[in-house]
């Protein structure tokens, strides 16, 4: 099987612990596009937290795609076109900002096209998804009456005790309504449901023409499982999580030792 797209998670696999892309890896990524092949850069990032990297791939010179808010929106770079975009039932925020505001030290972010909206107040993991994103944060008011755009997911920051705390009251309060999980230990995801990167992956394959069979995934987080169980080859970095391991067709090397490089010789050169 020739492999025709290639899907990067961002942080902990493309990225080095710098947040960076190493030299060798951005020219094998720009070499494989000049040959024919896509890339998509899938994250849970939104899509002003990706558009960075994309630019720094030249994305939209070989028209290849973003995949932001853990596939709650699909981007073709070339024509700046929104594939795919799903977003959050408005019902739901005035519930989880009650439910967040109940833990102390706890925050609820939502995402406007440029900012972080901060609902309770920002803690040092709401500053982290600020410097990954490259995003100011801006202190809401009232957090539910300033949310006003349609928003891909909400952003639950804390420690992690309080985190699993909280996502046990949200799971139990919305049932099958949302889809909740803990993409770190220390940010809790709150997505629509049935929607993960896997799922907005298929969306893209079907409208391109390519099956998942000529697709590779590389991640390292829970966030990423579906995605690389659905891939032709699903790749997990040596520093990914054990059971993202376990369920890896193929682990690489970490992302402070090229792994994606690694892939790409071995699968896509």
């Amino acid at each position: 099987m020739e492999y025709q797209l290639l899907a990067l998670d961002l942080d902990g696999t493309l990225t080095n612990s710098k947040k960076e892309i190493s030299k060798p890896t951005l020219n094998a990524l720009i070499e494989i596009q000049k040959a024919g092949k896509k890339v998509v850069l899938a994250s849970g990032r939104p899509t002003n937290g990706v558009l960075p990297l994309a630019n720094e791939l030249h994305l939209h010179d070989y028209g290849s795609y973003i995949l932001s808010f853990n596939g709650g929106r699909i981007t073709d770079c070339r024509s700046k076109q929104v594939l795919y975009n799903k977003t959050l039932p408005n019902d739901v925020v005035l519930p989880l900002f009650h439910i967040v505001k109940k833990y102390t030290g706890a925050d609820i972010l939502a995402y406007t096209s440029e900012t972080i909206l901060s609902g309770v107040k920002a803690n040092q993991y709401t500053e982290l998804e600020s410097r990954i994103n490259h995003m100011p944060i801006i202190q809401t008011e009232d957090f539910p009456s300033e949310v006003t755009e349609p928003t891909n997911k909400l952003l639950i920051t804390g420690e992690p005790d309080i985190i699993q705390r909280i996502k046990k009251e949200a799971e139990e309060y919305f049932r099958s309504y949302l889809y909740i999980y803990c993409s770190d230990p220390f940010f809790l995801e709150i997505m629509p449901p049935r929607i993960d990167k896997a799922h907005s992956l298929l969306k893209l394959l079907t409208s391109i023409g390519l099956s998942a069979e000529q697709m590779i995934c590389c991640g390292d987080g829970y966030n990423d499982l579906t995605m690389i169980e659905t891939a032709g080859l699903g790749v997990a970095m040596a520093n990914a999580q054990p059971l993202v391991l376990e369920k890896a067709d193929y682990i690489t090397k970490s992302n402070d030792e090229d792994g994606i490089l690694h892939v790409i010789n071995e699968f896509m050169r």
